[in-house]
């Protein structure tokens, strides 16, 4: 009986530590129906000398995905094949990360962060959203506009809170105590790079703040390569190339439609990669998913009426010092990086 014991105790630990990891992942543990000849009462069942018949213990599956969590724990996109993607969406209760790999994808990163805080006040519309940055990455990359935040993404200026802080330890602390609040749709945490004191245990931090308040807590990362983190998605943001304004008789040839956003997934629960191309519609405030070939990123010359025409027929020159006897160009032709250097 002792020895019993002993293997209760020990699988009630491990089903204990995969509660915790399922806690900490932001999956749900599902308790599945018992293998064939066992009964759920299996432990009240004993024989005459009082002792419980050996039994095929019940079994405690983890399960990840959306069969074990509820739609609402996610905030959708609105594009079905992303959201598929991402098994429902960005959680709600949960830290996630958005990277931008270079510094020139900082406007790309903070306009697809203001899209979805868009999406979080629709249901949240009394609510404020915070976001923290240090001094650097402010100067860096600048204030969201108010004007433009009204105009493209719905936001009113007084429903964008910013805290600018000195140092990165600084914004990690506001970070993790505004993580805790619910007076807050979301807080947003724009880091540039891949700073020591942002290890594991610090998104450790901010992931379980952010599950025990039910709020989302978006980390923008600007000029980073991925790291291991407690987040369980991660999207890497960039700019894509616009396509022409729709009008009624058709694309405008040479205009600059709406901002678009290349978004690749780079860690989620289900591990399915994928990329798309969205677009953000400041009419609707809701994403579109463009599966059309964009324009060029860089259109024709104005005035050039024709293209350039093709390349004739491909001719061998000799190289510079490979002419023949008798062939070497006078000074005057002589190329300029072989002049003999100016003494002195």
């Amino acid at each position: 009986m002792t020895v019993m014991a002993m293997t209760a105790v020990a699988r009630e630990t491990v089903f204990a530590l995969r509660r915790q990891i399922a806690k900490i992942e932001g999956t749900l543990p599902e308790r599945l129906a018992a293998p064939a000849g066992t009964r759920p009462d299996a432990r009240a069942d004993t024989d005459a000398s009082g002792i419980a018949p050996e039994r095929t213990p019940e079994i405690t599956i983890l399960r990840r995905g959306v069969a074990v969590a509820s739609p609402d724990a996610f905030l959708r996109t609105g594009v079905e094949r992303l959201d598929t993607a991402l098994s429902g969406g960005l959680p709600k209760a949960a830290l996630s990360e958005i990277h931008g790999l270079e510094t020139r994808d900082a406007g790309a990163v903070a306009g697809f962060a203001l899209s979805l805080t868009s999406l979080i006040l629709r249901q949240e519309p009394h609510l404020p959203v915070l976001w923290i940055g240090t001094s650097e990455i402010f100067r860096e990359a600048g204030f969201p506009y108010a004007r433009g935040l009204h105009g493209l993404f719905g936001i009113e200026p007084e429903q964008l809170l910013f805290s600018e802080a000195p140092k990165l330890v600084d914004a990690l602390w506001i970070a993790e105590e505004a993580a805790r609040m619910t007076a807050l749709a979301a807080v947003i945490l724009e880091i540039r790079g891949c700073p020591q004191r942002l290890d594991l245990t610090a998104t450790r931090r901010l992931h379980a703040r952010a599950q025990n308040a039910g709020r989302p807590v978006l980390l923008l990362r600007q000029a980073g390569e991925a790291e291991p983190t407690a987040a369980p998605v991660r999207l890497i943001v960039s700019a894509a190339p616009s396509a022409s304004r729709d009008t009624i008789a058709g694309p405008l040839a040479g205009s600059i439609g709406r901002p678009a956003f290349t978004v690749s997934i780079g860690k989620s629960r289900t591990a399915l990669p994928g990329q798309f191309t969205l677009e953000w519609n400041p009419n609707e405030h809701a994403f579109e998913e463009r599966t059309e070939n964009p324009v060029a990123v860089v259109p024709a010359s104005g005035r050039r009426t024709h293209p350039a025409p093709a390349s004739g027929a491909v001719l061998a020159f000799p190289t510079v010092g490979s002419f023949a006897a008798g062939d070497q160009p006078s000074r005057p032709q002589r190329p300029a990086h072989i002049s003999p250097r100016r003494a002195g």
